[in-house]
C-alpha cells in the first residue's frame, strides 16, 4: 500500500517540477509509514533530508492530502542501508544516491593516483557524483547510454561547452562505467595534445607500429579537448584513419571540445562529418537551481551545511562555471575554518565581494514587467490587460509579487504599474504567488528565473 501510494504521490508531483528537480530530488525516496497520522519518507542523505524539510514539505502533504491521506506529521529519515563509512566526519555525512553521492574518493582506503588508473581514467570521476540540471541533462543521460552499450546507441558521441563545464567528469564517467562492468575492457583517456605530441615523436623517430597499434586495438577511446588537433593535417589524417579503423569495428569513440565540429575553422570537412555522423551535444552553464545544488552538495561532503541564503548568494554572482563556484566555495570553507567563523552571507560577501558578477544598480517596474512578460511569452500590453485568461493571469500576479518583493512597492502603485485601479487585487495577488510559492515548485521555480535574469 505505502508503494503504491508514494507512486502515486510521486506521479503527481513529477508533473508539477522540472525534469531535473525530480530526478535529482524525488527519485530514490520511499514512504516507509503513513499509519496514525504520521507519515515517515526515507531520503538518500542528510542535505536531501534538509532540503525536504525545508522545500518540499508543503507540496508533498498537499499532494498526500489529496491522494486520501491527512498526515499529522511528516518525518524525513536518512536510508541507512546506502551509507558509506567516512573517516573524521560527523554521522550525518553524505550518502550514496545516483545524482547526490559522498565524493568517496579522499579515503584512504580508496583513493588512488590518476595514473594508477586503467587507461588514464581519474576514478573519482564518476556518474554518482555528478549533479544533474537541465543544462546538461541530455548529456547525462546519453552518457549513461553509452557506459551501458558502448559502441551501440550513439557512436560518436561529441560533447562541446566551456571550461569546467563538466565535460571531463562525464567523458571519464563514461570509461569508469565500463571498466567497471567489464574490468577486460580496453578503455583509452587522454587529450588530443597528447596523441599530438606522441604522434610528432612516432614521425620523428621513425618507430613502426606503436603508434596505431596504441590507438587502434582499444574498445573505447575517450579524446578530451579536440579542437588543439585542428590545423595540423597530417595528425588530423592520422586521427581519421583511427577513427575509421575504430567506428568500423564497433568500438566507442567519446570526444569533447570547446566548439561544435561546424565552428571549428581549420578541422578537416572529413572529419568534421565524422564528429556529427553520431551525437552532438552541447553543454551549458548550470542553472541557478542546479548551482544552488552544487554548492550545498560540495559543503555538505566537507561537512558543513550552508544557510539558504549563503547557498543563494554564491550560485547568483558566480555564473561563469563549476570551477569558478566550487573554488569560491572553498575558500568560504577554508577561511571560514582558520578563523574559527561560521561561513555566513557576511562572510561571503566579505570575502567573494571583488569576485562577484555586478547587479545593475537600479532594477525598474519596467524591467520586472518586460521579464515576466518574456519569460512566459506574452505581450506586455496582455500582462497590463484586462484579460482573465489563467495563462495571462498568473504571469500577471508574478509581476505584482515581484514589484513587491524586489523594489517594495506599495500595493497601489503596484496596482497602477499593471493598469489595475484597485489595490485589493494587488494584495490578493501577492498573497496568492506567496503560498504558490510554498506548495508549487514550478511556481518557484519561474520566481526564480525571472529574478535570476534581472540581475544576469
Amino acid at each position: 500500500m505505502n508503494h503504491a501510494l508514494w507512486q502515486s504521490v510521486l506521479g503527481e508531483i513529477e508533473l508539477t517540477v522540472s525534469h531535473a528537480t525530480f530526478t535529482t530530488w524525488f527519485k530514490n525516496t520511499e514512504l516507509i509509514d503513513s499509519n496514525d497520522g504520521q507519515v515517515v519518507i526515507s531520503v538518500p542523505n542528510i542535505f536531501a533530508k534538509k532540503q525536504f524539510e525545508v522545500k518540499f514539505n508543503d507540496q508533498i502533504k498537499c499532494v498526500l492530502e489529496k491522494n486520501g491521506v491527512k498526515p499529522r506529521s511528516i518525518i524525513y529519515t536518512i536510508n541507512t542501508s546506502s551509507r558509506t563509512s567516512r573517516p573524521n566526519r560527523d554521522s550525518d555525512q553524505i550518502t550514496t544516491s545516483p545524482l547526490i553521492k559522498e565524493d568517496t574518493s579522499t579515503n584512504s582506503s580508496s583513493y588512488k593516483p590518476a595514473q594508477s588508473n586503467p587507461g588514464g581514467l581519474n576514478p573519482r570521476y564518476t556518474f554518482d557524483n555528478f549533479i544533474v540540471g537541465s543544462s546538461n541533462d541530455l548529456a547525462y543521460t546519453a552518457s549513461r547510454a553509452v557506459a551501458s552499450s558502448p559502441g551501440v546507441k550513439y557512436n560518436p558521441v561529441y560533447f562541446y561547452g566551456g571550461v569546467g563545464l563538466g565535460k571531463t567528469h562525464l567523458m571519464q564517467a563514461i570509461g569508469n562505467e565500463i571498466l567497471q562492468k567489464d574490468p577486460k575492457a580496453r578503455v583509452l583517456y587522454l587529450s588530443s595534445q597528447t596523441f599530438v605530441n606522441e604522434f610528432m615523436d612516432h614521425i620523428r623517430f621513425k618507430k613502426k607500429d606503436t603508434f596505431s597499434d596504441k590507438y587502434r586495438n582499444v574498445d573505447v577511446l575517450i579524446i578530451d579537448d579536440m579542437q588543439f588537433i585542428a590545423g595540423k593535417e597530417k595528425t588530423q589524417e592520422e586521427f581519421f584513419h583511427t577513427f575509421n579503423h575504430l567506428h568500423q569495428n564497433n568500438k566507442q569513440i567519446i570526444i569533447s571540445s570547446d566548439k561544435p565540429p561546424k565552428s571549428i575553422p581549420t578541422l578537416t570537412e572529413r572529419l568534421r562529418s565524422r564528429f556529427e555522423m553520431g551525437m552532438t551535444i552541447d553543454i551549458q552553464m548550470p542553472d541557478f537551481e542546479t548551482r544552488c545544488a552544487i554548492v550545498s552538495i560540495k559543503a555538505s561532503q566537507s561537512g558543513i551545511t550552508l544557510k539558504q541564503d549563503t547557498v543563494e548568494y554564491l550560485a547568483t554572482n558566480i555564473k561563469t562555471n563549476i570551477r569558478e563556484l566550487e573554488g569560491a566555495l572553498n575558500r568560504l570553507l577554508a577561511y571560514a575554518e582558520m578563523r574559527g567563523i561560521e561561513p555566513d552571507i557576511s562572510t561571503a560577501e566579505g570575502l567573494l565581494g571583488n569576485i562577484r558578477h555586478s547587479r545593475p544598480q537600479h532594477i525598474t517596474s519596467k524591467q520586472i514587467i518586460d521579464r515576466t512578460a518574456k519569460h512566459f511569452q506574452l505581450d506586455v500590453n496582455e500582462i497590463c490587460s484586462e484579460k482573465r485568461d489563467k495563462h495571462i493571469v498568473v504571469p500577471r500576479q508574478i509581476a505584482m509579487y515581484l514589484l513587491r518583493s524586489e523594489l517594495h512597492l506599495s500595493f497601489p502603485k503596484i496596482a497602477s504599474e499593471l493598469g489595475r485601479k484597485d489595490h485589493t487585487t494587488a494584495i490578493h495577488s501577492i498573497e496568492k504567488i506567496e503560498k504558490a510559492i510554498k506548495l508549487d515548485y514550478l511556481i518557484r521555480e519561474q520566481v526564480s528565473s525571472i529574478r535570476e535574469k534581472l540581475y544576469a
